[in-house]
C-alpha cells in the first residue's frame, strides 16, 4: 500500500511538472512580446508634464557619449534610458553651466551641489516634454538675464535634451532596414565649467533588439529548473523503493512498521 501511494504521488507530481514546463514554454514568448509591445507604445507617446515620470524614447534608439572636451576632473555625464535624458554630476569644485538651444544659460550645478534652472530659458519648458510639444510661456526669453530657481541639492541635474534623441515618432530617413544597426546623427551639448568652455559629443544610433535571444534564455531557464526538480523527484522515488524492498515489513507481507520516505 505504501509503494502504491508513493508511486501515485510521484506520477502526479511528474505530470504536473511536465504540464508546467509546457505552459511555461508556451507563454514565455507571449509574455515577453507583450512587454516589448507595451514598451514600444510608451516609446511613441508624448509625456506628462513631469519629465521623470515617463520614458519617452523608443527602445530601439541608443544615444552614446563619445567624448567630453576638454576632460574635467569631477565632471561626469551619462545617458539614461537609452536616449531619453542626460544626467550631470558635478564634483569639480566649480559651477557647471548647461546651455540651451539658443545658447542661453539653461541650468547649472553650483560647487556646493545646488542645482538650478533658468526660468527664462525656453529650454526649461521645452524639456518637460519628450518631443518639445509645449507652449513656451511669455517669460521665456533666451536674451533676458537668467532668473535661477533651485530644483535640487544633490550635486546632480537630470534633464531631457532634444539634441541627443530623434524628435519624432516617425522613423528617421536613415533607417532603411529596421533590423540593421544604423547611424542617425552626431550631437553636441555645450557646457561651461567655471569659465572654461566644455563640449559633450555623442552619437545617436538605431539599434534594434533581437527578441529571440531573451525568449530562448527564459525558456531554457524554465526547462533546466523543472528538469532539476524532476531529477530530484526520481531520486527520492528510487531511494524510497529500496527502503521499502529491504524492510522487514515488506518481506513479511507488510506486517512490519511502515517505512517513511527517505532522502
Amino acid at each position: 500500500m505504501r509503494r502504491d501511494r508513493l508511486r501515485y504521488g510521484s506520477d502526479g507530481v511528474r505530470r504536473r511538472l511536465i504540464l508546467a514546463l509546457f505552459v511555461a514554454a508556451l507563454f514565455a514568448p507571449a509574455a515577453l512580446a507583450a512587454d516589448r509591445s507595451s514598451a514600444a507604445t510608451a516609446g511613441t507617446s508624448t509625456e506628462s508634464d513631469n519629465p521623470f515620470i515617463d520614458q519617452g524614447s523608443n527602445y530601439d534608439y541608443r544615444s552614446n557619449i563619445t567624448s567630453i572636451t576638454p576632460r574635467v576632473r569631477g565632471l561626469n555625464l551619462q545617458v539614461l534610458e537609452f536616449a531619453d535624458r542626460l544626467l550631470l554630476t558635478n564634483h569639480t569644485g566649480q559651477t557647471v553651466t548647461i546651455f540651451g538651444y539658443q545658447g542661453e544659460p539653461y541650468a547649472r550645478v553650483l560647487a556646493n551641489g545646488t542645482a538650478e534652472q533658468n526660468v527664462r530659458s525656453p529650454a526649461t519648458y521645452l524639456n518637460t516634454n519628450f518631443y518639445g510639444d509645449v507652449q513656451v510661456p511669455p517669460i521665456a526669453n533666451a536674451s533676458a538675464p537668467p532668473q535661477w530657481e533651485v530644483v535640487d541639492r544633490t550635486g546632480q541635474f537630470e534633464w531631457h535634451d532634444h539634441r541627443i534623441h530623434w524628435m519624432s515618432p516617425v522613423l528617421p530617413p536613415e533607417v532603411k532596414n529596421r533590423s540593421k544597426l544604423t547611424f542617425i546623427f552626431n550631437w553636441q551639448v555645450p557646457l561651461e565649467v567655471g569659465t572654461r568652455k566644455v563640449t559633450v559629443d555623442g552619437q545617436l544610433y538605431w539599434t534594434p533588439e533581437n527578441s529571440k535571444a531573451p525568449v530562448a534564455v527564459i525558456v531554457l531557464g524554465v526547462i533546466i529548473a523543472l528538469l532539476g526538480l524532476l531529477f530530484v523527484l526520481l531520486i527520492r522515488r528510487r531511494r524510497s523503493r529500496r527502503t521499502a524492498a529491504g524492510s522487514p515489513g515488506a518481506a513479511a507481507g507488510g506486517s512490519g512498521r511502515p517505512q517513511g520516505e527517505t532522502w
